[in-house]
């Protein structure tokens, strides 16, 4: 299915087309839609607004354990990709990113990757 964010456009071909579906019609979803619309059209935005659902790409709903929620959003270009705390493969692991990767390391005997990129 494409999905057309007043512009923005993701493929999405999994469980969360069925389950954002009726969400994508209520008032605040179209409000979200019209705000991102003018924002992308007047301020540079990351990430690119063809990559805003990516995430959705890689995982069905069904297998989602946790969520992690940030603060910190990426505002370099480059960085933001449509996934929280990753970043595209030669760009410089961003701070809270290898924060996490140390405590993996600490708590689980995680090895720190050598990249960010978490698809």
């Amino acid at each position: 299915m494409i999905f057309y964010i007043r512009g923005a456009s993701t493929v999405m071909g999994n469980q969360w087309t069925e389950w954002l579906h009726q969400e994508w019609k209520k008032e605040y979803f179209l409000k979200l839609s019209k705000f991102l619309k003018n924002a992308y059209e007047t301020k540079e935005i990351y990430p690119p607004k063809q990559q805003v659902f990516s995430a959705f790409q890689h995982c069905d709903y069904s297998d989602i354990k946790v969520v992690i929620l940030g603060q910190d959003p990426y505002h370099q270009k480059g960085q933001a990709h449509g996934l929280c705390f990753s970043v595209n493969p030669g760009v410089k692991i961003p701070p809270s990113l290898l924060n996490m990767y140390k405590e993996l390391q600490t708590e689980y005997g995680y090895p720190i990757p050598n990249n960010g990129y978490l698809v």
